[in-house]
């Protein structure tokens, strides 16, 4: 079995990392390089960052930023937000990026997928998904979280995997920020339905939070801000608690 991935998020709003909950209510966390190279050197496996505001703004995700972050990595990076074409992938590839994630972007034009995946590899791109439950299912959201796309999260999880992305970041609405656990209904209907590795977002509280993503949700990756940022859990004190739970990890 492959090792269980440790992602911290940083989502970026005007320069500086900031956290919600439900996507709203955003408060600062603090500066984004000094937390990437703190993440970097505390054993983190990879980093996402997330310019939350460059698609509502209608404008491309932060270059010198992305830079100026991903000169503090020893880890891959991949980075999110505002990106509509192969030739901004290849501006933030040129720049440090390891990975794009792309979303409201490929629910518009979902061929960008399978273009971008040709040109660079499907190891490069990332399907990220924001989902609110909707009854018995999940309903996809856009720009931030503020346009319903009526589309069924676990179709338009099975379709991305067949237009080329090399994995997918789940974001549960309903539970982010909320440290109240992840959704993993939702993460397990996903994670048993598509072959591609599912990185779990939204709701974790508790090392047993990101355990139970694991063993229940079927994620192959755990992703989480706040409770990183204001050191609520030590990315060390977590792998070890996954360790000693019999989930292979990178201690």
């Amino acid at each position: 079995m492959l090792a269980k991935r440790i992602i911290p998020c940083l989502d970026i709003k005007n320069g500086r990392t900031v956290k919600g909950v439900n996507f709203e209510g955003l408060v600062d966390a603090g500066d984004p390089v000094e937390l990437a190279g703190r993440y970097s050197e505390e054993g983190a496996d990879e980093l996402v960052f997330l310019d939350i505001t460059a698609t509502n703004e209608k404008r491309k995700t932060l270059v010198p930023l992305v830079r100026d972050i991903a000169r503090q990595l020893r880890i891959p990076f991949t980075v999110g937000g505002g990106i509509g074409s192969v030739d901004e992938i290849a501006a933030l590839l040129q720049v440090g990026a390891d990975k794009v994630s792309l979303n409201s972007s490929i629910v518009r034009d979902p061929e960008l997928i399978t273009r971008a995946a040709d040109r660079f590899g499907s190891q490069c791109i990332v399907a990220a998904v924001d989902a609110k439950r909707n009854g018995d299912s999940w309903n996809v959201y856009i720009n931030a979280g503020q346009k319903d796309t009526g589309l069924d999260a676990l179709e338009w999880c099975r379709e991305v995997a067949d237009r080329g992305a090399g994995e997918i970041l789940l974001t549960s609405m309903d539970r982010d920020g909320t440290k109240s656990g992840f959704d993993n209904e939702l993460l397990s209907r996903i994670s048993d339905a598509v072959p591609i590795p599912l990185i779990a977002s939204g709701g974790a509280g508790t090392i047993e939070h990101c355990i139970d993503a694991v063993t229940v949700g079927h994620s192959d990756a755990v992703l989480a801000a706040s409770i990183f940022h204001f050191r609520e859990i030590e990315i060390a004190d977590l792998k070890q608690a996954m360790h000693d739970a019999g989930i292979p990890v990178r201690l």
